[in-house]
């Protein structure tokens, strides 16, 4: 029985069928090409079948040939040609149609292996599209003198439409399969995020997920840092051995490498030939054997943040667009990045802010300098993590006195405070000074001038300074240093945004210094003035009345006439109105500087007081011998305020007095059983006493609630706080 023929469709259709048949068992990309060029070349029966991929660079890369007789086609599989020239790639390329070469008419760069070397004479390339893009052409030529048939176009055109949709298929599956390895790698990473794992382990990680994707042998992390160096945060080898860049490295982005090439443009980047690489990491790299590099940036919140990049040491070609696929997975490893950086950034903000609020604190409590800056230093350094500390101040005459200093693991320091060093050489403290600038030195070894000399002896190995600048001038500097090879990365930036916090607490210390100081210099001119008219009373207006009053009840009263007894009377009332206006001239005085006060001292003044209250008064007295004045006048002040609020407003029947020392310091406390409800606000005397002890460095408090009591409460220093002279006419 004969056989019946078979149809050019039914031809296609099987074809078509074979293919997809190949693509649902889950066939490699090559596997689906290569099947591809020999159904359509079995098809069509031309001497040579070609696919080939467009390239984004403007060229073309065949991925599969085939022959009738299985002799190896002109373009071997993965040789690649620019495009340009008389040639169907070309024209299908640049056109998106079919396009047809007859009568050997074939130039460019493929025409010398295809036209002389294999005799082609025709040829008919047709569009693949794939998602609307010409995606590559499907290529068959000819030796034979006469042309291809003209319904080759239409045919292939035909076949190509339907292995189009098995290429794109096939393509899926790759991309599909790539980007759960990618959701896999990222779940990996998100994962040491949320659990809250260390910067360094989590950039650890995406070097490892990222080298094992993509293939490569070494993977490195690089943070760009302001001063056009990098810091590697993250590497990973292939092999298990240690990286040429282990976390913490310092890399110069110069010369021509991924690293500083990704620097440069903000763009990913492919080296196929790492021998024309230098400067930089180049190198280093280059003696780990890699022969070709990719690398992209990561960018974080729209800027660059820094840059992951991968070698290969073996002699085979890089995948195509490697560097793309890697720039494509770094977008989604940058939320990781970033979160991890703001968990550590948030942290590091925590801690400086609680730095902060502490030494804050001492200076509100009006410590003394030397506690405050002690503490400032401790804190730079454990916050840091770092050896020694220490913060100088920049004097007159060309050196420097140390201020505050802190070291780890209960060592004794570096500069024990008070010690004065001549700037000059090579050193931290020196170049700080010369340009007010940050400045940061690794290694120790060569270090010059008396500063260097005296912290190289200690084993210090790296350190860092920032200027203390107070009120626009350099005031000082704050340097820290360390006996390891290298400073933690990020020294520099976290020491000076913490030196800007601590300036301010230091300026803000300084403006209430001046304050204090002022009221200070204001009240005692006030007392002064005080004590002075108390004098001139007492020994002017008072002793005239006294004399009057004598002369009245003397040589007046014996000159009256004892009949008269009118006269009599009226010069009695004369000398009694006298002495009334000298005992309130005496009041007045006494209220004004009180003598009791000047001759004997806080306690018999405050038994005074008591004495002469129109309400009983409780004395809790703790205190003997002399006070500052400053202070003893505020306690008495304070005191005769608060009997006088007792009597005139909060209609008390009992007050209590108490006075002690403590803590270098004079508590006072007036407390009342009086209807309570006093306002400072409205006018009392409290808003002057509270002037005059907080001039004094002191804190008046008062609890006054209605129907209970009013307390008023101070405490005074018994030594008013100050601070160091600073740099203004650069002391």
């Amino acid at each position: 029985m004969a056989t019946r023929p078979t149809s050019p469709m039914v031809e296609e259709q099987d074809a078509l069928r074979r293919v997809a048949m190949l693509v649902a068992a889950g066939g490699q990309p090559d596997e689906v090409f290569a099947a591809v060029v020999a159904e359509a070349g079995r098809l069509l029966g031309g001497d040579y079948t070609f696919l080939a991929r467009r390239d984004q660079d403007d060229a073309i890369t065949f991925l599969s040939a085939w022959t009738p007789t299985g002799v190896a086609a002109p373009p071997s599989v993965g040789n690649r040609f620019p495009l340009g020239g008389h040639n169907v790639s070309t024209m299908v390329c640049r056109t998106g149609r079919p396009a047809r070469t007859d009568q050997g008419r074939i130039t460019g760069a493929m025409a010398d292996v295809v036209v002389r070397r294999w005799g082609v004479r025709s040829s008919v390339g047709v569009p693949i599209i794939v998602e609307a893009r010409v995606w590559g052409v499907l290529i068959v030529a000819s030796t034979h003198e006469q042309p291809l048939p003209s319904e080759t176009e239409t045919r292939l055109s035909r076949f190509t439409e339907l292995v189009a949709t098995a290429l794109a298929n096939a393509q899926a599956r790759v991309e599909l399969r790539d980007y759960a390895e990618e959701q896999s790698a990222l779940r990996q990473v998100a994962t040491l995020v949320a659990r809250g794992a260390s910067p360094e382990d989590v950039f650890a990680a995406v070097a490892a997920e990222e080298g094992r994707l993509l293939g490569t042998d070494v993977t490195v992390i690089t943070r760009y840092n302001r001063d056009g160096t990098g810091t590697v945060v993250g590497s990973w080898s292939n092999t298990g051995v240690a990286t040429p860049f282990p976390a913490g490295t310092l890399v110069h982005l110069v010369g021509r490498n991924v690293m500083s090439d990704v620097y440069v443009t903000g763009q990913a980047v492919r080296m196929d030939d790492y021998t024309e690489a230098h400067g930089g990491v180049a190198d280093d790299v280059k003696g780990w054997g890699v022969r070709s590099a990719i690398g992209a940036p990561i960018t974080i919140e729209g800027r660059l943040w820094g840059a992951i990049s991968m070698g290969f040491t073996g002699p085979e070609p890089m995948l195509e667009r490697a560097e793309f696929r890697l720039a494509a997975f770094t977008e989604l490893i940058a939320t990781a990045v970033a979160n991890a950086q703001t968990r550590v950034e948030l942290r590091d903000y925590a801690e400086e802010q609680s730095a902060l609020r502490r030494v804050a604190t001492l200076v509100a409590r009006a410590a003394p300098s030397e506690t405050v800056f002690a503490a400032v230093a401790e804190e730079a350094g454990k916050l840091l993590r770092v050896d020694f500390t220490f913060i100088v101040r920049y004097d007159a005459d060309g050196a420097v006195t140390a201020i505050g200093q802190w070291a780890g693991d209960g060592d004794a320091g570096l500069f024990p405070t008070g010690t004065r060093l001549s700037l000059g050489g090579r050193n931290v403290t020196t170049t700080v000074f010369e340009t007010g600038r940050p400045a940061g030195i690794a290694g120790y070894e060569n270090l010059s001038g008396a500063i260097g000399e005296a912290i190289g002896a200690r084993g210090v190995r790296s350190v860092t300074g920032v200027p203390v600048i107070v009120d626009g001038r350099l005031w000082g500097a704050m340097v820290v240093a360390s006996r390891a090879g290298k400073l933690p990365p990020g020294t520099e930036d976290r020491l000076e945004g913490l030196n800007e916090l601590v300036a301010t607490a230091l300026a803000n210390a300084e403006a209430q210094a001046e304050l204090s100081a002022s009221r200070a210099r204001l009240l005692a001119a006030s007392d002064t003035s005080r004590r002075r008219i108390e004098r001139d009373l007492r020994q002017g207006a008072q002793r005239r009345l006294a004399e009057l009053a004598i002369y009245l009840r003397g040589p007046v009263c014996a000159a009256v006439p004892p009949a008269d007894h009118e006269l009599v009377a009226q010069v009695e009332q004369l000398a009694d109105e006298v002495t009334d206006v000298f005992d309130e001239l005496r009041e007045i005085a006494s209220g004004l500087h009180p003598t009791a006060l000047a001759q004997g001292g806080l306690k018999p003044a405050l038994t005074t007081l008591a004495r002469r209250s129109s309400i009983p008064v409780r004395l809790g007295l703790h205190v003997d011998g002399r006070l500052p004045e400053p202070v003893e006048l505020t306690a008495y002040y304070t005191v005769a305020e608060a009997l006088t609020n007792a009597v005139k407003h909060a209609r008390a029947s009992m007050v209590g007095v108490d006075v002690e020392i403590s803590d270098g310091r004079l508590h006072v406390r007036v407390s009342d059983d009086g209807c309570g409800g006093a306002d400072p606000a409205a006018g009392s005397g409290l808003i002057g006493l509270s002037d005059r002890v907080e001039s004094l460095g002191g804190v008046l408090a008062l609890c006054s609630r209605a129907e209970v009591g009013t307390t008023v409460e101070i405490t005074v220093p018994l030594r008013p706080p100050h601070l160091p002279s600073q740099r203004g006419a650069v002391p």
